[in-house]
């Protein structure tokens, strides 16, 4: 991990409101409020534990938070007005890359993992769907979510047909454990610690997870009224300070016993440390489901990761046909001031705004200033890549 030094405290600024949800990858925002990384960079922040993201959305569309760690895909439709008041928003700043899991029912997943020794996950999961007499009921946290699109992206793979063999119910990640245990539902997919949470209660297995679908996949992200960024620059850019510092101690394999305990705490996950544990770096016994923070990048805005949502929410009519994905997502992600604020505190900044998704079946290193970027694979399940240049063409 590398040692970054505040630039010192700073004027305070007026309070910076940030909604988070019971999740593992609210920790770096939780670390900066908790060991005073926001205090010391003139920040008043004060955190909101909120139930759900639509929760998120409706304080963020009317000004009752200013800021929160969201999932991308819902910043767009805060942007769009697509769920009510349009609220201008910018992401100045990554939170976390993968820590999602595809969980299913106990006896389901059994013959789903049975099957797929000789298919693939999906595949085996469709031959079970083809057994049933109605759709297959499956949780997602939200319409406008990474959830939504990772598993629509995973189920497709297989051969699933979305709109006849399976029926979407929103369920907040801390309910899925729940709705999956009352029959509700006969899976989900959710962010950590969830997945792990529905295993150490005997009543779901994970069949899949983030890098299953796609490896070093981007997920929370931090969003910013764009008003209140205007009206409050330097706190924006301490705000980023904080959070820069916060995502390497959360990063960092040394920590994870803390941080799990942190989050823990009955304001922020009021959960079982040990099942958050399992999702942070360091603290699971495989890494196949880590939530990450700071390494390979995680905490740049990539615009190509913008292009790529909002591609997808076209292919499933999330959006309207014909929307300008490119100056959308040019809006919205904001390199710029990331990469601004990331060069003052001598951190390696990637030189690029995007980067070709779904071309990297190995580590590789990305062109960087003042040093280059160990980065790491970033295949789709279905071998698909995502271009720099421009957009696929449409499905």
């Amino acid at each position: 991990m590398s040692d970054v030094v505040s630039l010192g405290p700073r004027k305070s600024e007026p309070k910076l409101r940030i909604g988070i949800l019971r999740l593992t990858d609210s920790a770096p925002v939780i670390a900066a409020q908790e060991f005073g990384y926001f205090a010391d960079e003139g920040v008043d922040a004060e955190l909101i534990t909120e139930p759900s993201w639509a929760n998120i959305a409706d304080k963020l569309s009317y000004g009752f938070l200013d800021a929160a760690v969201i999932v991308p895909p819902l910043a767009f439709a805060v942007e769009l007005g697509l769920r009510g008041l349009s609220q201008p928003l910018i992401v100045p700043c990554g939170i976390s890359m993968g820590g999602n899991t595809v969980t299913l029912e106990r006896e389901l997943a059994a013959r789903v993992r049975a099957a797929a020794q000789s298919l693939s996950m999906p595949q085996a999961l469709a031959a079970q769907i083809q057994k049933r007499d109605a759709p297959l009921p499956l949780g997602i946290v939200h319409a406008y979510s990474t959830h939504n699109l990772l598993l629509r992206y995973w189920l497709a793979s297989g051969g699933i047909d979305i709109a006849r063999d399976v029926k979407f119910t929103v369920v907040p990640p801390a309910r899925a454990v729940e709705a999956l245990a009352s029959g509700q539902i006969a899976g989900f997919c959710a962010g950590a610690p969830w997945g792990e949470v529905a295993a150490r209660a005997g009543v779901g297995m994970t069949v899949a997870t983030s890098n299953d679908i796609w490896r070093n996949a981007p997920e929370k992200a931090f969003a910013v009224r764009a008003r209140w960024a205007d009206d409050n620059p330097e706190a924006l850019r301490g705000a980023i300070r904080a959070l820069l510092r916060a995502a390497q101690f959360c990063d960092a394999p040394e920590n994870a016993s803390y941080s799990a305990a942190l989050l823990s705490r009955h304001k922020y996950l009021d959960t079982d440390s040990h099942a958050i544990l399992a999702s942070l770096p360091g603290g699971a016994v495989t890494s196949q489901n880590l939530s990450r923070f700071w390494r390979h990048a995680a905490t740049f805005p990539w615009r190509s990761h913008a292009r790529w949502f909002l591609q997808q929410m076209a292919r499933w009519d999330l959006v309207e046909t014909g929307l300008d994905h490119a100056a959308l997502a040019a809006r919205v992600y904001r390199p710029d001031i990331y990469r601004d604020v990331a060069a003052a505190m001598g951190l390696d900044v990637p030189l690029a705004d995007s980067k070709a998704e779904g071309a990297h079946g190995k580590a590789w290193t990305l062109d960087a200033r003042p040093r280059p970027i160990v980065m790491g694979p970033d295949l789709f399940c279905d071998g698909a890549v995502f271009p720099v240049e421009k957009a696929p063409a449409a499905y």
